[in-house]
């Protein structure tokens, strides 16, 4: 494979010049694409990091792939994926923090490769230890306040999740602080009278901390990073790759919402949206979960933060060597998101939640999950998104609503940066 080309599948790009005679989609012109490939809606003209998947691909009825294409396209994705991740950039972009690509790489080629252990290796949400599980975040939203919370309840209910997707019960917080000079005590009082509230509300104490001021110009108002520590009291072991054939991927409520609003607060756009942030703590409804599953029946437990719900699939499909395959009709999102996306040309399935989660179950244990999601305030309007899969291992599948099939990757660039 040449420069190009490489370059081209790695960025998850569909342009002539990417997959050669592989490629299904071709450029026409500005906003435009091949006949022969319906685009999704609020999509024309954009890279949303959807590729469309040769032989799968929504063509009239006189319409077919060559064959053996889509053989050979992902024979070539999945030699670029076996390739050591390296750097390219000399400098840190936003990308590199929104989830996707660009932030995986930076992962593999600069942390892991400094702090390789077998506790990190795997690159769960969290560490679990001798039964207690750890994990740490940071939060650096903008603005501080948006509708449905603020950087306070998002950094506590941010690291309740992440020890509630090990399968733990969240006990013990830390919280450090980094605050620019000037910035108003009122709000900064705020903000801690929401980080207690939350913290009551997931039963958890916030027992340490610490707190640095820089100068002014230096920050941008208030930075806060919180640690965690659970206990593990279920004889379980939840991870990205515990998938199985056969197990169904269930997503929590619909998507987007938090992602969008805090967009939408930022006043940099004339859209108006009846929307509010999703940012609540999971531990409550993950408990229910794993009760009414019996051991062993839930696999996985992701929240979709950033890179919002096709990273969290991503991951899963690579970790555990499977195939996801969503049913884009079956995925909730509410019309408020629905509509500002389309608008904006930004797919739903990569926008972030801070109130929602991803499980993969196993087939037979499906409508208990679902009943359990459902009696919980958090998780009423759960459903079943897609079905895991042996072929092609390590790819996510999307099944439009116009009847074909397409690739999910993960997020190239960042269109919603310094979301949580």
């Amino acid at each position: 494979m040449n420069d190009e080309e490489d370059s081209s599948l790695r960025e998850g790009t569909t342009t002539r010049e990417s997959l050669r005679e592989g490629t299904t989609t071709r450029e026409t012109g500005p906003g435009t694409r091949d006949p022969g490939v319906t685009a999704l809606p609020g999509r024309e003209g954009t890279d949303s990091g959807v590729t469309a998947l040769p032989g799968r691909t929504e063509r009239g009825p006189r319409g077919s792939a060559a064959p053996g294409r889509e053989q050979e396209v992902l024979e070539r994705i999945e030699r670029v994926r076996r390739r050591k991740a390296r750097v390219r950039e000399d400098r840190i972009t936003l990308a590199h923090g929104a989830g996707g690509k660009a932030t995986h790489t930076l992962i593999e080629a600069v942390f892991l490769e400094a702090f390789r252990n077998p506790l990190l290796e795997p690159l769960e949400d969290g560490a679990v230890v001798d039964g207690l599980a750890f994990t740490t975040d940071s939060y650096v939203v903008t603005p501080l306040f948006f509708p449905g919370g603020d950087i306070g309840d998002l950094a506590v209910n941010g690291t309740v999740n992440d020890l509630a997707m090990c399968g733990a019960r969240p006990r013990y917080l830390s919280a450090a602080f980094i605050v620019e000079e000037g910035f108003p005590v009122a709000d900064l009082r705020r903000i801690t009278a929401s980080m207690a509230a939350a913290a009551r509300a997931a039963e958890v104490w916030i027992v340490t901390g610490d707190t640095k001021v820089v100068e002014n110009g230096k920050a941008d108002g208030c930075y806060i990073t919180t640690s965690g520590v659970g206990t593990v009291e279920r004889p379980i072991r939840l991870s990205a790759a515990a998938a199985r054939p056969g197990d169904v991927v269930i997503v929590s409520g619909p998507i987007g919402e938090h992602g969008v609003t805090v967009m939408l607060a930022r006043g940099e756009l004339d859209i108006q949206a009846d929307l509010a942030s999703d940012t609540a703590p999971l531990n409550t409804l993950t408990g229910r979960l794993l009760d009414a599953c019996g051991d062993g029946q839930v696999r996985c437990l992701r929240d979709a933060t950033r890179g919002g719900v096709a990273t969290v699939v991503n991951e899963i499909a690579v970790a555990s060597k499977v195939a996801v395959v969503l049913e884009e009709d079956a995925i909730p999102v509410c019309p408020a998101v629905r509509g500002a996306c389309e608008l904006l040309g930004i797919d739903p399935l990569y926008v972030a939640c801070e109130g929602r989660m991803v499980a993969v179950v196993a087939q037979r244990s499906a409508e208990a999950a679902l009943a359990a999601l459902r009696s919980h305030p958090l998780g009423s309007e759960a459903a079943v998104i897609g079905r895991i899969g042996d072929d092609p291992p390590g790819l996510v599948l999307l099944k439009t609503s116009f009847g074909g099939t397409r690739i999910v990757d993960l997020l190239v660039g960042d269109p919603l940066p310094r979301i949580c």
